[in-house]
């Protein structure tokens, strides 16, 4: 009896193996879409393209990126959420919108953890505070010598978003009072800091990489931890006697809840393969990303820790939508 109930658990056993890895073979059946929630142009979007086009080589099956933008990354989310759950739909989000919207917005139409299977991260991407060439504010000392006797103020994308909380949370550790000015995108922020209207802005790497080099923009600190290797010259803010302090949004992929745990570990193991390599790596570093490899359990703790963090963040900011 023995000998013929560990034969019958062995059989069922290989046939969930079995069933798995057809799951894993038929989701590519036809083309993959990856959803971007934000407009082209910006760090989610070309990300994004760089994966489409790789795994669209490993597969030998159409990859394509689909931007749709909306409530600050919500439209996309709730598509995504709402698609079917074979792994054909995919969703590029980034710690901005997936783990701050849950407490930004009063009411969301999906739960993001509930309503999606964390499949594989791919990036960090620090942030960093920047000035004008002839801004006093040298050093992260500098801001919070200034910071604590004169108005100062910090631009951002608009309330809620990852530029704003960052000034925030700065406020909190250096016990400073930089008033927030909030703009209708980062874009307009960014043309008067530089028109002097305000004194700095809290902005991703990338976007200011350019002014950064050319010398139109003067770095103060990063964000992370630990300086970006993309621009080790730039201190951060951790480093300048706030240990912890640690903001470097990461950036990964999600697919709709219940899609088979056979697909999801198929698709992490492709991405993963491909993060390792060299050139994946020297394109991402473009971008001022930092190539980040996890798996999926790693995905939804690093999700669940951002969540937390993130809401505690929003609540002293007040910023709420409606």
């Amino acid at each position: 009896m023995i000998t013929r109930g560990l034969k019958i658990m062995a059989l069922s056993l290989g046939l969930c193996l079995t069933q798995g890895a057809v799951l894993a073979q038929e989701f590519l059946s036809r083309p993959v879409r990856i959803v971007v929630p934000q407009t082209p142009g910006g760090a989610s979007d070309a990300l994004a393209r760089i994966m489409a086009q790789r795994l669209s080589e490993k597969w030998g099956q159409s990859v394509v990126v689909e931007n749709r933008a909306g409530a600050g990354g919500n439209v996309g989310m709730e598509h995504v959420a709402q698609a079917a759950a074979d792994g054909h739909t995919l969703l590029m989000s980034y710690a901005g919108s997936h783990a701050i919207n849950a407490a930004l917005y009063k009411k969301l139409p999906f739960d993001p953890e509930k309503d999606f299977e964390p499949v594989a991260t791919l990036a960090t991407l620090p942030f960093v505070l920047v000035v004008r060439p002839d801004s006093p504010v040298k050093s992260i000392k500098d801001l919070v010598d200034q910071g604590t006797r004169a108005p100062l103020t910090f631009g951002s994308a608009g309330n809620g978003s990852v530029n704003h909380l960052l000034g925030v949370m700065f406020n909190a550790a250096a016990k400073t009072k930089l008033e927030h000015i909030p703009y209708r995108g980062a874009a307009p922020a960014m043309q008067d800091l530089m028109g002097g209207q305000i004194n700095m802005v809290f902005t991703s790497l990338p976007s200011v990489s350019g002014a950064i080099k050319a010398g139109t923009l003067r770095p103060v600190a990063v964000t992370s931890a630990v300086r970006s290797g993309n621009f080790p010259q730039i201190p951060s803010i951790a480093e300048s006697g706030f240990k912890e302090f640690d903001v470097s949004p990461w950036f990964g992929l999600f697919a709709p809840a219940k899609t088979p745990a056979a697909v999801v570990r198929r698709i992490n193991q492709d991405v993963r393969d491909i993060l390792q390599n060299k050139d994946v790596i020297e394109r991402f570093n473009a971008q001022g990303a930092d190539v980040l490899i996890t798996q999926p359990a790693e995905f939804a703790n690093m999700l669940k820790r951002d969540l937390a963090k993130w809401a505690v963040v929003v609540k002293e900011s007040g910023a709420q939508i409606d």
